[in-house]
């Protein structure tokens, strides 16, 4: 079983900025993908941000220059900083990781998530 653990949500007034961590531990063999994911009230989970292995980052266009996704290779961290917050930003932030266990079965696993407020 893979567990995925996020930290650094938080209240943070407009414009400020804030760094999610997400670390993966269990019997892991490789990570091959990475990710930020978030769900506001009454809205769907939707993509933040995801890393892959090899691969460039993809990001959501709402957080283009914004947000910057880091790490997330096999037992290293995976980050989001984000700079520029707008409240619109507010959600439940969810970490994500896509890999292969050490018997070589597929994982496809969630953090707890961890909250992010934008407000002044």
């Amino acid at each position: 079983q893979v567990h995925l653990v996020e930290s650094g949500g938080g209240l943070v007034q407009p414009g400020g900025s804030l760094r999610l961590s997400c670390e993966a531990s269990g019997s892991i063999f490789s990570i091959n993908e990475m990710g930020w994911y978030r769900q506001a009230p009454g809205k769907e989970r939707e993509l933040v941000a995801r890393i892959t292995t090899p691969g460039d980052p993809d990001y959501a266009d709402s957080v283009k220059g914004r947000f910057t996704i880091s790490g997330g290779h096999t037992k290293n961290p995976v980050y989001l900083l984000m700079n520029s917050l707008k409240p619109e930003d507010t959600a439940v932030y969810y970490c994500k990781g896509v890999g292969v266990y050490t018997d070589f079965k597929s994982f496809n696993s969630w953090g707890q998530g961890t909250q992010v407020t934008v407000s002044s």
